[in-house]
């Protein structure tokens, strides 16, 4: 590898949906931490850039869901300006980062000073920091470890005993100050179990087991921990509903030596641990197949298992692992995770999928290459290593922005093969229709109004149409239509599009119809025409129209809508929010 170009592949990629935003975050918090060295020296303006995209996924991404990524053993947290990032955000996710950091004492002591003071007694709760770093703590004032011990109450002096006399007498008052109740024989039970520096005095438990315990009675006894409920089973005997069912998606794991699951996920680790991932004597393809991973010590990617047991995790499964091995270099296992197979998935043929995965590594074979070709040639123009002269810089520049375009194009391959195998999906949301349209037209008449064409719409000004699709995609969708339609317009063509909502055999949908240029309705096979638009200012793509119309047409089968050609229209529908959203009236007309 002539130069590292793995940060700014992930920043390149367009965060969409909550799986991409997740997998994204994970990317960041791998490249991030595992260099104790990477942002000092290197591409400022590159690691702030990674800084900011970091701090926008932190708001998009629950803490919870933050801290437990952060809490997974497959990657290295060696970086110390990482736990500075994180030690800044909610606490769930600074606990989990500075219980996560892997830092030497130099790091530490450089770390300590700058991490917030609220932060700090995070620190506490760790048993492996070096002892300078603990005495730095301590001269800092961080010294709790856990909840304080509740105060005793201070004892009062022993009775003092009433004249006998007095007390026979048959009308004398009861005097509270002359006969007390000693406060050590019936306050013992209650000091008792509100000491626990007495507990810990007999039991010899830790003031960090004392607070676990008391976490644990706390859950138990508000009972909203699924764990704490599957230890305590009850008999359905009517006196409570019945627990729902949970399938799990997928969960993190680690095998050993001889492909045994040695540790699982705290949820699914009891019906998992001690489960063989394949047979020494079996015959199965997939099961030979982890095996000879195992027997090569090889990465392994989409290999397929069937785990049977609890209905939790019976089923068909893929696994992607990495292998393990000592310090002294012994191999130790598999660290991975299981995800199990979608229905899409599992719908779609054998033969496609295999195409599809030849197609995206092909691309990522591709893409190597042309990203080299890419930064030299950026390097070059920008003078990076010394002065250039400027027809070079001219010719690097345009070398620069045609590897832009070619990664533009493998990305439009990718997306449609992923989309037409089913391995991709389009997010749900919410997005308007009507004002997309809109605006894309407004966008696409500058470039056409030089050659006085463009598109007639035929919608009201303030129109709604919400359709169930997410904004981004939805965006996408539209733009790549309408562009690739108005790049093929004649000077002086007009297109025709009209939006409406109607009711459809699968519920309410939006149809936005679409006139065809001449070029394009005299083409056959529209979604297999070549047609390349060198002449327009409006690009459809590095593929031709046909092949835009086509990634157009599948990303709507993808949202549950679909692209059709009727004559010399095509018909975009998609499915509306709700029975009653846009319906007759909503576009004005």
């Amino acid at each position: 590898m002539f130069f590292d170009d793995r940060l700014a592949t992930v920043l390149r990629q367009r965060a969409t949906g909550e799986a991409n935003l997740r997998t994204q975050y994970r990317q960041l918090l791998d490249l991030l931490g595992k260099d104790r060295k990477r942002g000092r020296g290197g591409d400022t303006s590159l690691m702030a850039a990674a800084w900011l995209r970091m701090e926008a996924l932190g708001e998009a991404i629950p803490a919870h869901d933050r801290a437990r990524m952060i809490r997974e053993p497959g990657w290295r947290f060696l970086s110390p300006d990482l736990a500075v990032h994180l030690a800044d955000h909610e606490p769930e996710v600074a606990a989990a980062a500075l219980a996560r950091a892997d830092l030497t004492a130099e790091d530490w002591n450089a770390l300590i000073p700058r991490v917030p003071v609220r932060a700090r007694g995070f620190l506490r709760l760790r048993r492996d920091l070096p002892l300078d770093v603990e005495a730095l703590l301590a001269r800092l004032g961080v010294h709790d470890r856990g909840l304080p011990a509740p105060e005793q109450a201070p004892e009062r002096p022993e009775p003092v005993t009433p004249n006998p006399a007095t007390a026979e007498a048959p009308c004398a008052p009861l005097r509270p100050v002359a006969a007390p109740i000693p406060l050590r024989r019936t306050a013992a039970p209650a000091a008792t179990v509100a000491s626990p520096s007495r507990d810990r005095d007999e039991t010899g438990r830790t003031e960090i087991s004392a607070l676990v315990e008391r976490i644990a009675q706390f859950r138990r006894e508000r009972g909203d921990a699924p764990p704490d409920l599957e230890r305590s089973p009850r008999l359905p005997l009517g006196e409570l509903p019945e627990r729902t069912s949970h399938t799990l998606n997928s969960f993190g794991f680690a095998a050993d030596s001889a492909g045994r699951v040695a540790w699982a996920t705290a949820e699914v680790a009891p019906m998992v641990v001690g489960t063989r991932l394949f047979a020494a004597s079996s015959t199965n393809a997939n099961a030979s197949a982890l095996a000879r991973f195992f027997a090569r010590r090889q990465p392994i990617t989409r290999g397929a298992v069937n785990l049977e047991g609890a209905p939790a995790i019976a089923g068909e499964w893929t696994v992607d692992a990495e292998p393990r091995f000592s310090e002294e270099g012994h191999f130790t296992g598999y660290l991975g995770r299981f995800r199990r197979v979608s229905n899409a998935a599992s719908a779609t043929s054998g033969s496609e999928a295999r195409e599809a995965d030849r197609i995206r590594q092909l691309l990522h074979e591709l893409r190597t290459p042309i990203t080299a070709v890419q930064g030299y040639a950026e390097v070059i123009q920008q003078q990076l290593f010394g002065p250039a002269p400027h027809e070079y810089r001219a010719l690097a520049a345009a070398i620069a922005t045609d590897a832009a375009r070619i990664l533009a194009g493998f990305d439009e391959l990718d997306r449609l093969a992923r989309l037409e195998t089913g391995v991709m999906t389009i997010e749900p949301g919410e997005t308007d229709l009507a004002a997309l349209v809109r605006r894309t037209n407004a966008q696409l008449g500058s470039a056409l109004d030089a050659l006085d064409a463009g598109l007639a719409l035929a919608l009201a000004e303030a129109s709604t149409l919400l359709i169930a699709v997410d904004h981004e995609d939805a965006e996408a969708l539209v733009w790549r239509l309408l562009a690739s339609l108005a790049s093929a317009c004649a000077p002086g063509e007009r297109i025709a599009v009209s939006l409406a909502p109607l009711i459809g055999p699968r519920g309410a949908i939006s149809r936005l119809v679409c006139g065809l240029p001449a070029r394009l309705a005299a083409e056959e096979q529209l979604f297999a025409a070549t047609i390349r638009t060198s002449g327009s200012a409006i690009n459809s793509g590095l593929f031709g129209t046909g092949f835009s119309l086509r990634l157009a047409r599948a990303e709507a089968r993808a949202a549950g809508g679909d692209l059709k050609r009727d004559a010399a229209v095509l018909v975009l529908t998609l499915p509306l929010v709700s029975e009653g959203a846009g319906l007759p009236g909503a576009l004005g007309g």
